[in-house]
């Protein structure tokens, strides 16, 4: 299976503005949860991190979108950020099989700060980088357990 972005949804209720999206993702989220959870994996298709305190109420700065608190954290499941000026950022992952997650992406924001576009443009980049080879930014590659074939120890 390769990603895909369903049609994302946008609320209004005053000044308040609610995007929705439902990313299908090509990998499971124990895999993925280091590209919504680490400085390393948001860095690559998000945004920079300058500080992440991964635990609920730790302090976040995004850069592109604002410095507060993480709201939300299960571990391998949700990570909520919100911030001043960004408003509330939700990543909440669920399997879609072996080998494969779903990203359910809520963004409540006051003004006109955040576009879907914008969204959707980051979120091909998180497909872009999980449907590749390379390993995901912030996770260790799994140690062998046996010397491989022609390994001394």
């Amino acid at each position: 299976m390769s990603g895909s972005i369903a049609q994302g949804t946008s609320q209004t209720h005053g000044n308040t503005h609610i995007l929705h999206f439902l990313v299908r993702l090509p990998r499971p989220m124990e895999d993925v949860w280091p590209a919504v959870a680490t400085p390393e994996g948001l860095g690559a298709w998000c945004t920079a991190v300058d500080v992440l305190q991964p635990r609920l109420d730790g302090a976040v700065t995004l850069r592109d979108l604002g410095s507060g608190r993480v709201t939300a954290w299960d571990v391998d499941r949700v990570a909520e950020y919100t911030v001043e000026g960004g408003g509330r950022i939700r990543f909440h992952l669920e399997r879609g099989g072996d080998a494969e997650s779903v990203l359910r992406f809520t963004h409540e924001f006051q003004g006109e700060a955040a576009s879907e576009s914008d969204w959707r443009n980051r979120f091909e980049r998180l497909i872009g980088i999980l449907e590749s080879s390379r390993p995901l930014p912030g996770k260790k590659p799994p140690e062998p357990s046996e010397p491989l074939p022609g390994q001394f120890t």
